[in-house]
């Protein structure tokens, strides 16, 4: 019955030390600080002009977590950049499958004194098929903005956790 035992407790006693080699690592979770999660619903996001811009906004308010009964203390200010290359061409040489790519250049303004406190560039590429139909066409093309859009907006918000947490390089 001992030896029955001993099985099933090995792997129960191994993982809990390497919880605590872990642990004695000093490992943190990035949203494990409060001040990350409220720092990052403290910023205001600006857009710029386009559907680009405000489907930027929309996934960075979304991602950010924005509290708006609370005053903000930055704000975040970008160009979009969206440029679409043709990929795939039929044999009829006509297009119809498309990259397209979204650069967005921001700088997170304090907004007591204006001063940019961090700045920095997101960029996401995806692709996307046209179809002979126009609506469908149409369709592919914004979902594909979309789609790179919340790339664009993941990528952002990591590098603004990362700089509250104090683990941004």
């Amino acid at each position: 019955m001992k030896r029955a035992m001993l099985p099933r407790l090995f792997p129960t006693a191994l993982i809990a030390g390497f919880a605590l080699l872990l642990s004695a690592c000093g490992f943190t979770p990035l949203y494990g600080p409060q001040s990350v999660t409220k720092g990052l619903g403290a910023i205001e996001v600006v857009a710029p002009e386009g559907r680009a811009g405000y489907l930027l906004r929309e996934k960075l308010e979304d991602a950010l977590a924005r509290d708006v009964n609370v005053l903000p203390s930055h704000r975040l200010v970008y160009t979009v950049k969206e440029q679409r290359y043709a990929r795939g061409v039929r044999v009829d040489n006509v297009a119809n499958r498309y990259e397209l790519n979204l650069t967005a250049d921001w700088r997170l303004l304090d907004t007591k004194t204006g001063q940019a406190v961090r700045a920095g560039s997101a960029a996401a590429a995806v692709t996307y098929d046209s179809a002979d139909q126009p609506y469908a066409s149409i369709a592919a093309q914004q979902d594909s903005q979309e789609r790179a859009a919340a790339e664009v907006a993941r990528k952002i918000q990591l590098d603004l956790a990362a700089w509250l947490a104090g683990k941004a390089p």
